[in-house]
């Protein structure tokens, strides 16, 4: 489905559950878990602006972490989404929680979220950045088999998941469109390794981190900095889970949103009508 420019999936029925994905990934990231979840609420899976099928903003346009929650409380308002359960991957974490801390959230679940790493624990972020911008000035067909490489394949993938094989027990592939110059990845990926979350006392809502203890992009050590700026947050450590853990332990994500969900009352699914 496509509204407002935003593509995206919906399944189930009950109260509205929105699924962010992270920088670079698409709303499939949420294949794993988005049936179980239908099962009791009303799913909405996004492609964030500018990744999977949405609509980057034009060049001459603002675009930063900022933009997209911008884009995804217009998106919500535009569809009669009252206050959402919100959950996020990475960057979508970091939406969910700058959604929560503007009051838009019912709960917020943010599985391993950008902003709370230090400046040395993102050095390695830091450096991929700028090998992403060198690698928009070679010519696609040599970045292509780059990347496609046993050795990048591998890295990719004890990245993303902890491990040498992903889920599926094969090996990781870039997505070679991420990477282009111009594209949403190149333009977004510098405000990323340089985010902080400043508005853990706005988020009110009850509120889960959870976190992969096999993280190699954003370590677990960052939780410790969780509780100093959402006090009354709900820190779960997901053993045998890379960074995105929704792929490595379904069942146990599903457990983590589900009980955070369960937490506040019950929220209309539209606003009420006006009266006439």
């Amino acid at each position: 489905m496509n509204h407002g420019g935003i593509v995206y999936e919906r399944l189930g029925r009950g109260e509205p559950l929105l699924l962010l994905h992270g920088l670079g990934h698409r709303r499939q990231a949420w294949d794993p878990v988005v049936r179980a979840l239908a099962e009791r609420y009303e799913v909405f899976a996004l492609d964030l602006p500018g990744f999977g099928q949405s609509a980057a903003p034009d060049p001459d346009h603002p675009f930063g972490i900022s933009a997209i929650v911008d884009t995804v409380q217009a998106w919500c308002e535009s569809r009669g989404l009252h206050r959402p359960h919100v959950v996020g991957n990475s960057l979508g974490g970091a939406v969910a929680l700058e959604l929560g801390a503007r009051g838009l959230a019912s709960s917020v679940t943010a599985l391993a979220p950008i902003g709370f790493t230090s400046a040395l624990e993102m050095l390695g972020s830091r450096l991929l950045v700028g090998g992403m911008r060198v690698a928009t000035r070679v010519p696609a067909k040599v970045w292509h088999t780059v990347i496609d490489s046993h050795p990048v394949r591998a890295l990719t993938t004890l990245a993303l998941h902890g491990r040498l094989r992903d889920p599926r027990g094969g090996l990781s592939r870039l997505d070679l469109a991420v990477v282009t110059r111009g594209s949403a990845y190149t333009r977004l990926a510098p405000e990323v390794v340089r985010y902080s979350f400043g508005g853990g006392r706005g988020v009110a809502c009850p509120t889960t981190i959870a976190w992969g203890e096999d993280d190699r992009v954003l370590p677990i050590r960052a939780l410790a900095r969780v509780l100093a700026a959402i006090p009354h947050a709900r820190q779960v450590r997901l053993m045998g889970c890379g960074h995105v853990p929704m792929e490595n332990d379904p069942a146990t994500v599903v457990e983590v949103i589900l009980r955070t969900c369960r937490t506040t009352p019950a929220v209309p699914i539209t606003d009420p009508a006006p009266a006439a």
